[in-house]
């Protein structure tokens, strides 16, 4: 056990599985991830005074038990799986199976100097209902390519026309009721209206806000475009300097930011019409200057919600 007092505990998440160890790998447990498994799971890591649970993010698998073990009131740690990996390149471990990956988990878990708190748990059910309009937009982008083929017959033509009428009609039922789901709740309709009140951010750009994002207005504006993966990073070594790139964050967050720079930068802010003009005017390629566009839109509805006041014409926020 590493000479520290708090007890962790790692869970390597399966589809049907949930491997558990102790920092150490002294105990160890294997459940299913079901409600059943979940229960035992809590009553274990109870019964061994754990303080603290790591988990690796496994594309929505871990979702179910991370929220039975907070409601159990324990400290739930949800690791990236860049986070495990760069943790096991560093202890040099090469071997993995699912009980050593549950021990590398906790011994993770023991490292972190900083816990954050845990989300607000009212945006999961909400997040995942935006994912679904995400889903159908991309749905109706592909009919959309399948429509344009070269086809010999109008009915097919017809057919594919009638599917994406289909397609898009039902995301636009089903973002009106996620926003009448979001409004149900005053503290985050404010916070939906706030950021909806910059220039540029429609009504799926502020949802995607809002959920994918709940840190926004409590973070630095560097935090904020590093969550959101728009953050440029340098590439230097001894005499090579290469360009600066951003990487990593939150996927759907990003491609949301950036579809909304491109009508933004080019109508609806000014101040964004501005930057970009500028920065391309220097030679930046057009998608660079959009994501600088991104960024500082990001960047802006971060300074408005944490002000609390919504964004006018007449006193844009610096960004």
């Amino acid at each position: 056990m590493a000479k520290h007092s708090i007890i962790c505990a790692g869970i390597d998440t399966g589809k049907y599985k949930l491997e558990v160890a102790l920092e150490g790998g002294a105990e160890r447990l294997s459940v299913d991830n079901a409600a059943a498994g979940h229960a035992a799971l809590a009553a274990w890591l109870k019964r061994h005074r754990v303080e603290r649970v790591g988990i690796e993010a496994t594309g929505g698998y871990e979702s179910a038990v991370v929220a039975h073990l907070r409601r159990a009131g324990l400290v739930i740690v949800v690791l990236q799986p860049v986070q495990v990996k760069a943790y096991a390149s560093f202890l040099l471990q090469r071997a993995k199976t699912d009980k050593i990956d549950a021990v590398l988990i906790a011994a993770c878990t023991a490292a972190m100097q900083t816990i954050h708190a845990p989300p607000d748990p009212r945006l999961a059910p909400l997040a995942e209902h935006l994912t679904v309009i995400e889903q159908l937009v991309e749905d109706a982008a592909r009919l959309k390519t399948r429509r344009a083929s070269p086809r010999g017959e109008s009915r097919i033509a017809e057919f594919w026309a009638a599917e994406i009428a289909r397609t898009e009609a039902l995301g636009r039922k089903e973002l009106a009721a996620l926003l009448a789901a979001i409004r149900r709740h005053a503290d985050l309709a404010a916070r939906l209206a706030l950021i909806g009140s910059v220039a540029g951010v429609g009504e799926k750009t502020a949802v995607a806000i809002l959920l994918r994002m709940p840190e926004i207005g409590r973070v630095t504006r560097e935090q904020a475009a590093a969550l959101a993966g728009l953050a440029p990073y340098d590439r230097e070594s001894g005499e090579h300097k290469g360009e600066k790139r951003i990487e990593g964050g939150r996927t759907r967050l990003r491609k949301a930011l950036y579809a909304a720079a491109l009508p933004a930068a080019f109508r609806w802010n000014a101040a964004l019409v501005a930057l970009y003009r500028r920065i391309v005017a220097k030679g930046t390629p057009h998608k660079a200057a959009l994501i600088a566009c991104a960024r500082k839109l990001l960047v802006t509805v971060n300074a408005v919600v944490a002000r609390g006041t919504p964004w006018t014409k007449e006193r844009p926020l610096p960004a």
